[in-house]
């Protein structure tokens, strides 16, 4: 993978901006033509140098990724008045594979219905059962043949190695509230509880670099520019004629033969139609920015899960911590991992949980639950010392919505993210009827039998004007944003259903940022799908059969 001096071409057919779920996939799709020049461009450095590859590989590493500003864009939501007035973090991924190089790697694509409203909308070709085979197409589903996943794609979908002792108290306690055990959340059904399935492969992290981008670096056809900030896309009247980049303090141009596509994500693929003087006037005007094309949506509708931590000290052996008898499985944990891919070192760090509907009423589940076998919390905020398991509850389809506006028109300062979290009282009513029921799971017998007491919010916080209070100030994410430069028709749309920017050519945006509304879940394997999508979109490819796996049915 050459730097840029070295190169001989600057000119490509498709140039793909973000090496990250999705970009990863379309560069592997559209190289596979030997004919067809493919250049990706990551911000960030490769993923397989000595450092970030061992952090990146080894499922717990996420402990070191997840703030780190070499491999994180270190994005804040910025303070609202409606969420405490103070910020909250949002990670996002500045390496190969993007976000999935430091995310969860939990494997969740999220309700049928959530793709059926995308695609009630005038979205053609959106729906679930139209991207079912997408989803497929992406993975090798370890645990075996079903009709709901794939067997020969590069993501390896693999069930936990040494999952904790925590998770069959959860079974335990969640059954006791009546709650049904769902051992495949994108199965037939998702509700329920139940292990979550990941992103790994012998016990190692499956980024979508990994996955999709190491296996292909052989390709003549393409170039991978690492560590090169992209700064504008470049406009001849109303056509994507290629991208300004720098790389090493050196600023130059490439030229796109077809089509420049944005995957840089729900935060950076909105900044960089900004700056390309793509976006609402008044916004590109306040930063001193010729408006090439007026298009008011860019930037609008951002999402994400919000999410509140409640934590509990518990016994040792129920989740992993630092204390005397805590020591010894940590300093086993090494051995374990290097001689067969065993132990904490294997784990995610959340390991299970559940969607739940709030009403039977609910055509969804409303609340997403992670039980973490340790005390966990958001990125740099304070961990208490000892041994306890952390419960996160989220809001799986919010009504605020928030946006991405410029800091400055220099492309190397960060955006402005604001977020508007809780400004819709439905938000906080979601989370506050959360919060009661996970104190609902925490006294079950299962888990009063382990638990040693609320560490937080803590027990003093019980009226619903203290619990309101405690949201508001401890608010955080599961750090899903989305929506940012949304598929649609309507006035705020940025691209139409063939992923192309509304009023220009040879433009497309292919990321988390297209989604209208948040899905039911984790939001990597629905970005990686639509890389999938996207390449079909470019390349002229049929679309990919719709599937005859109906819900509750198994395939014909």
């Amino acid at each position: 993978v050459p730097p840029m001096s070295e190169t001989t071409t600057q000119t490509f057919d498709y140039i793909v901006v973000g090496a990250g779920s999705a970009g990863c996939v379309l560069a592997n799709r559209l190289s596979a033509d030997p004919k067809v020049q493919v250049c990706l461009i990551e911000a960030g450095p490769s993923d397989r140098t000595l450092l970030p590859a061992a952090y990146v590989r080894t499922p717990a590493g996420i402990i070191r990724l997840i703030a780190n500003p070499r491999w994180n864009w270190m994005h804040q939501f910025s303070p609202q008045a409606s969420s405490g007035d103070v910020p909250i973090p949002c990670p996002r991924g500045r390496v190969w594979g993007g976000s999935s190089a430091i995310n969860g790697m939990i494997y969740i694509r999220g309700h049928r219905l959530d793709f059926d409203r995308w695609a009630a909308a005038g979205n053609q070709g959106w729906s679930h059962d139209e991207l079912l085979p997408y989803f497929k197409r992406s993975e090798h589903f370890e645990p075996g043949t079903s009709p709901w996943h794939g067997q020969h794609g590069e993501l390896n979908v693999a069930e936990q190695r040494s999952p904790s002792p925590v998770n069959q108290v959860f079974y335990q306690a969640a059954t006791e509230l009546g709650w049904s055990y769902n051992p495949d959340f994108n199965g037939p059904e998702q509700e329920g509880f139940g292990p979550f399935h990941v992103t790994q492969i012998n016990g190692e992290r499956c980024s979508a670099a990994r996955a999709f981008l190491h296996p292909i670096l052989h390709r003549q056809n393409l170039t991978v520019l690492s560590s090169t900030l992209t700064h504008r896309v470049l406009l001849q009247g109303t056509r994507a004629s290629g991208v300004e980049i720098s790389q090493d303090g050196r600023v130059w141009q490439l030229q796109a033969r077809r089509e420049v596509i944005l995957c840089a994500g729900a935060i950076n693929s909105p900044q960089l139609l900004l700056l390309s003087g793509i976006g609402p006037a008044e916004e590109l005007a306040r930063h001193g920015i010729v408006s090439r094309h007026p298009l008011p949506g860019v930037g609008l509708n951002l999402q994400d899960h919000q999410d509140i931590v409640l934590m509990y000290r518990s016994d040792p052996e129920l989740g992993y911590g630092i204390s005397a008898k805590g020591l010894l499985p940590l300093a086993r944990s090494p051995w374990q991992y290097l001689t067969r891919r065993q132990g904490p070192l294997t784990s995610n760090t959340v390991e299970s949980g559940a969607f739940l509907r709030l009403a039977p009423e609910d055509p969804v589940p409303e609340l997403g639950l992670i039980v973490a076998p340790a005390l966990k919390n958001q990125p740099q905020r304070l961990i208490p010392v000892g041994h306890g398991i952390s419960l996160h509850v989220a809001v799986m389809h919010p009504q605020s919505r928030g946006r991405v506006r410029l800091n400055s028109a220099d492309p190397h300062d960060k955006p402005l993210i604001d977020a508007n979290f809780l400004s819709h009282p439905e938000d906080l009513r979601k989370l506050v009827a959360g919060l009661r029921l996970v104190r609902q799971l925490a006294a079950t017998r299962a888990f009063s039998q382990r638990l040693k007491g609320e560490l937080v919010p803590g027990p003093q916080v019980q009226s619903q004007e203290q619990i309101e209070q405690w949201i508001r100030q401890h608010l955080g994410t599961v750090f899903h944003p989305v929506g940012s430069c949304k598929m649609g028709h309507d006035e705020l749309a940025v691209v139409d259903d063939q992923l192309r920017v509304h009023g220009l050519q040879g433009l497309r945006v292919a990321d988390a940022s297209i989604m209208p509304s948040l899905i039911t879940g984790n939001t990597n394997a629905a970005a990686i799908m639509i890389g999938e999508k996207a390449a079909d979109l470019l390349l002229g490819t049929a679309p990919a059969q719709p599937s005859n796996v109906l819900q509750g049915e198994a395939c014909t």
